[in-house]
């Protein structure tokens, strides 16, 4: 019964506390004074904002739409060392969107390919027939190659990176090679893959 009695007391206590322990800092001046004389007083409080580290890489269309770039040559330009025009990407005729944001310092970027284009009959044509031209020297495209390409640094302000720009692609054309379809929808080593990193 005295067992009982005493948790019930330290229960109350605790209940009467809490309400306190929870309130912000205050305080009260309080002194006999003539009048108009003031009072001062102070009470604080602290403040945190947490920003994320974050790291966004656009390539083509916003969301999870995958562009496809196609190239048409035509019989009497096959491997004349005229380049040509591609068609499709999200800003039409071989053209893409670009964006790179980050908050952490030094980004790099480079491009990732699992070997040649095939056509399924034993041929092939390099990825580095596949040139990019960015209108924004601050976000150059990485210079695609057969597997992974040399970075590209893009360096920050006040620690910041946020470039934009359109890449155009096109193709070479600097050789006569057999009939086909080269790469694809994620076919033939046709898809080639961007990634950013940052510390």
């Amino acid at each position: 019964m005295k067992s009982s009695t005493k948790l019930n007391s330290l229960a109350l206590a605790l209940a009467l506390a809490l309400p306190l322990a929870a309130q912000a800092e205050s305080n009260i001046s309080s002194v006999n004074v003539p009048p108009g004389t003031s009072l001062t007083t102070n009470a604080h409080v602290d403040f945190s904002i947490v920003i994320p580290k974050i790291l966004f890489l656009r390539v083509g269309s916003a969301g999870a739409g995958i562009d496809s770039i196609v190239f048409n040559v035509p019989a009497a330009s096959v491997g004349n060392t005229t380049p040509i025009a591609g068609t499709g990407g999200d800003l039409t005729g071989g053209v893409v969107t670009a964006i790179v944001q980050a908050n952490s310092g030094t980004v790099t970027l480079n491009a990732q390919a699992a070997g040649a284009l095939l056509n399924g009959a034993g041929d092939s044509i390099s990825h580095s027939q596949i040139t990019t031209a960015s209108n924004n020297p601050n976000l150059p495209a990485p210079v695609l190659s057969d597997a992974t390409s040399a970075n590209v640094t893009l360096t920050p302000t006040a620690k910041l990176v946020n470039q934009s720009a359109q890449w155009t692609y096109s193709y070479s054309n600097s050789a006569v090679v057999p009939a086909g379809t080269y790469g694809g929808v994620n076919v033939n080593n046709g898809r080639v893959t961007y990634q950013a990193t940052m510390p």
